[in-house]
């Protein structure tokens, strides 16, 4: 007996029992069961993935029965389905994935979206039915409503709606099926996206219905920050523009996929052209500055705990949508746009995780797929930016897709999208009419704006025929946004530069000028480091001043366009060299950008060609979990929090991937396990620090004797830094406020013990520095102390972490960094930027050394405590 004479009018048994249906049960069960085979489950996890029923040739014979068949067959899968989950939940199968029953009950499911995807050409009482059924099942507590394949179910709906207008009876029916618990209960739970996005349709199926004049159904949007503002903005247009707006409005609510279709590409595109590009891109850029200037709402709830939120999750899906729409666009206000929603969505929110990670994604693609290098460049600044693992991995899949599209390196694509802001030597001069606007590069992250009246007299304010005009003061609102730009991208390109040596680069002159010694931007920096030019087999050492290479005589070295040059690293020239070329800088007031002749060297010790494969120099250490974790990630690590919580794991490896060398290098962390150190959401407040290693492409260990010296040096200073910076040992109150009693005395060790290489060269510095300075004649410098002579008591300040301690009986003295300057004394030159600890060594120096006009009263009481 074939499949439709075995189904023939069973649609009208539809609520009837399945233990009415043996005959039929023993006719389809075959069939289904050879579904089941044909597609391979290994358990029922298979089918939440998303079953391939393509690869079932007996399903596609049933696709091609006719369409009673497959109504009749629906039906009976609900029964079906509704029979399993009695059983399952009976006999208890839900506890296995493996169980054949539960796999059965998946299968079945899948097979029951697989046949309404399709027309069916259902009536308005079969579609009836069917929701009923599916209602019927949510409240006898089978199977609960949104877990049937409800959205197909109006899918059929749509169809019908687009072949003809909808019956009084089947508008009847939608109206009906609003009112039921499952769409009108507000109670959030798992499948509340699904029945927003259903309840959506069928309100703007009614609309369409009832409205025969062409109108599209509104939409309003949740309202949270974003949502109020769009409502009211959109309220206030045409009814000309508000039918398009919501008709893209209704598209963007089905951007679910990681990337947009070509479909959606081009019914956006199309929507768009109806209501104005450039109406349009104003409508949207209006809508992203509401949206990145957004703060994140709070709620405290009854027991006392908070909820934090940003945008609502329909608003979330919906913004996708509209970043998504911008992907035609390649101008540069649009791709600026794009970058900083980017950078706000990334933005963590304590105990969630970033504000809105879907809408940072679908920005990304944007930047990642348009014309030209601009979009890329932000993706550049942003990898530096954004510290989320999964994030900077879609960053580096998008730069890797663009220099596949040029032919050309990751490294090089990211040079060639740097913008020069058209600055000339870090300097930009603009005329407005006989006026002059000047904007310099002072230093990282300090850009001066001056005006040059005609006579050549400067002034800082705004000159008042500029806020007469809207069209100049509309071109000074634009400069002044570079300005924030610049700042951006010059300390961007410093982090970049600063972690370039791990990339084993080397440039021929021609591309070093082009794109760093007359960049108009990274010139800047370039202009202050010092490189090496490639002679044969030799390196020689130069530096540049204006448009000529010098050697360390003065002596110009004549450069080829192309003669190969690489960046200095002090690993690669002799010790003495190292400190001639620092004494030289220092004479010339050269203060770099990157710590450079001052880097710390790290070289194999004896211990660590002992153990051969693994280095022991940082294990030990107590560190700040978040801290360390933030830092990694400032640095390209990778590492995952660990938490307070059975998940198996007692520890973790925060890697770095050296794809130059074809090397992973490894800092292994393990758990430190103790009474209450976790935060609320259950992660460790503190982790303990093991051994460091690498790895190559097999994942096999190598020895460290194998490891190019400055790939392993750069490696280490890393580490050291992180250590340097996420200790425990390096927060002054961390012992008074308890932190972990048991490891009270590492505290003690770390902040006042041998000092880290980092720490070693932070003194060679203050060696140089102390005769210049006015506290000269009242501090000096002993071992791994700076002593400073108040007039109130001495001082012995740790050079290491800035810890101090009082003489005569080494009391302990509690300074955090917030109560003194956290930045050097003004007019004291340092050789470089970046060193935070110096410059806190440095404030707390001065502080002290006029310990009797301090009037902090928690510092003062400390001082006079004898």
């Amino acid at each position: 007996m074939g499949i439709q004479e075995t189904l023939k009018g069973f649609f009208k048994r539809l609520n009837q029992s399945p233990n009415t249906s043996t005959y039929l049960n023993n006719e389809l069960e075959p069939q289904l069961q050879k579904i089941i085979k044909e597609v391979q489950p290994t358990s029922a996890y298979n089918y939440w993935n998303g079953t391939n029923l393509g690869k079932s040739d007996t399903f596609n014979k049933i696709q091609k029965e006719g369409v009673d068949t497959k109504k009749e067959l629906v039906v009976y899968l609900i029964t079906r389905i509704n029979a399993l989950r009695i059983s399952n939940r009976k006999n208890h199968n839900y506890g296995s994935l493996n169980n054949p029953n539960r796999i059965q009950e998946s299968a079945f499911q899948d097979i029951l979206k697989g046949l309404l995807r399709r027309d069916l050409n259902l009536t308005a009482q079969e579609i009836y039915k069917l929701l009923l059924a599916f209602k019927d099942s949510d409240e006898k507590a089978r199977v609960s409503f949104f877990h049937w394949p409800v959205p197909y179910v109006i899918q059929q709906v749509e169809r019908k709606a687009k072949k003809a207008a909808l019956s009084p009876e089947m508008t009847q029916i939608l109206k009906e099926i609003l009112t039921w618990n499952p769409f009108a209960n507000p109670t959030k739970n798992y499948y509340g996206t699904d029945r927003e996005k259903i309840k959506i349709k069928v309100e703007k199926l009614l609309f369409e219905a009832e409205n025969k004049s062409g109108a599209v159904a509104p939409y309003s949007l949740p309202e949270d920050g974003l949502g109020v503002y769009i409502n009211k903005t959109v309220n206030d247009f045409d009814t000309a523009l508000q039918n398009p707006i919501f008709e893209l409005f209704h598209l963007f609510l089905k951007a679910s996929a990681s990337k947009p279709s070509a479909s959606f590409l081009k019914k956006s595109a199309s929507l768009i052209d109806q209501i104005g590009i450039a109406t349009y891109k104003n409508i949207v850029h209006d809508f992203l500055e509401v949206l990145i200037q957004l703060k994140v709402t709070e709620i405290t709830h009854e027991r006392g705990w908070v909820s934090r939120h940003f945008l609502e999750e329909k608003n979330n899906i919906l913004i996708k949508g509209m970043i998504w729409s911008l992907a035609r666009f390649h101008d540069t206000k649009t791709l600026n746009l794009v970058a900083r929603t980017a950078e706000r969505c990334f933005k963590k929110i304590p105990g969630v995780g970033p504000a809105a990670a879907a809408v940072g994604n679908a920005c990304l693609y944007v930047l990642g797929n348009t014309r030209g290098l601009e979009g890329i460049s932000h993706l550049s600044r942003l990898k530096l930016k954004i510290k989320q693992n999964n994030t900077r991995r879609l960053i580096e899949k998008l730069l890797s897709e663009a220099s596949e599209k040029l032919g050309v390196s990751v490294s090089e694509i990211e040079e060639m999208s740097i913008p020069d802001f058209d600055l000339k030597k870090g300097k930009l001069n603009t005329l407005y009419n006989d006026y002059q606007f000047i904007i310099q590069i002072e230093d990282i992250g300090k850009i001066s704006t001056i005006w040059v009246k005609p006579d050549g007299k400067t002034q800082k304010s705004i000159p008042s025929f500029v806020k007469d005009s809207a069209i100049l003061s509309a071109k000074l609102k634009k400069q002044k946004a570079t300005v924030q730009k610049i700042k951006k991208y010059l300390t961007a390109q410093r982090d970049r530069i600063d972690r370039i040596y791990l990339d084993n680069r080397t440039w021929s002159y021609e591309n070093l000028s082009k794109f760093y010694l007359n960049h108009g931007l990274v010139s800047y920096i370039a202009q202050k480091l010092l490189w090496e030019v490639r002679h044969g087999n030799q390196w020689q050492t130069v530096y540049f001043k204006e448009a000529t290479s010098l050697d360390f005589e003065d002596k110009a070295v004549p450069l080829a366009p192309d003669s190969v040059l690489r960046l200095w690293h002090p690993c690669n020239v002799s010790t003495e060299r190292v400190l001639e070329w620092r004494k030289k800088l220092d004479n010339l007031e050269v203060k770099q950008p990157i710590k450079q002749v001052y880097r710390e060297v790290y070289i194999l010790t004896d211990a660590e060609i002992n153990t051969k494969s693994y280095s022991n120099r940082m294990a030990a250490h107590i560190l700040k979990q978040h801290q360390f974790n933030a830092l990694a990630a400032l640095w390209g690590w990778k590492y995952s929090l660990m938490g307070a919580f059975d998940n198996g794991i007692d520890s973790e490896m925060a890697t770095l991937n050296l794809n130059a060398h074809n090397l992973e290098a490894q800092f292994w962390i393990n758990e430190l396990n103790t009474d209450d150190a976790y935060n609320d959401t259950g992660i460790w407040l503190y982790v303990a620090t093991d051994q460091v290693r690498f790895v190559n492409s097999n994942r096999e260990a190598v020895d460290l004797v194998d490891i190019p010296p400055v790939v392993f040096s750069e490696v280490m200073r890393n580490v050291d830094l992180f250590v340097g910076v996420a200790s425990v040992g390096n927060d002054p109150e961390w012992s008074d406020n308890g932190g972990l009693p048991q490891y009270r005395n590492y505290w003690m060790d770390y902040s006042f013990g041998d000092l880290s290489e980092i720490a070693k060269t932070r003194k060679t510095i203050l060696e140089n520095l102390l005769p210049r300075l006015k506290i000269n004649k009242v501090s000096k410098i002993e071992g791994k102390y700076l002593l400073v002579k108040g007039k109130v008591r001495q001082y012995k300040i740790h050079i290491g972490s800035s810890n101090i301690l009082m003489e005569p009986n080494d009391q302990y003295l509690c300074i955090v960094a917030d109560r003194s300057a956290s930045k050097a004394p003004a007019n004291v030159f340092l050789p470089f930027e970046g060193d935070k600890g110096l410059s806190l060594v440095l404030s707390k120096a001065f502080l002290l050394a006029a310990d009797d006009k301090i009037k902090d009263p928690t510092i003062l009481s400390q001082i006079h405590r004898k």
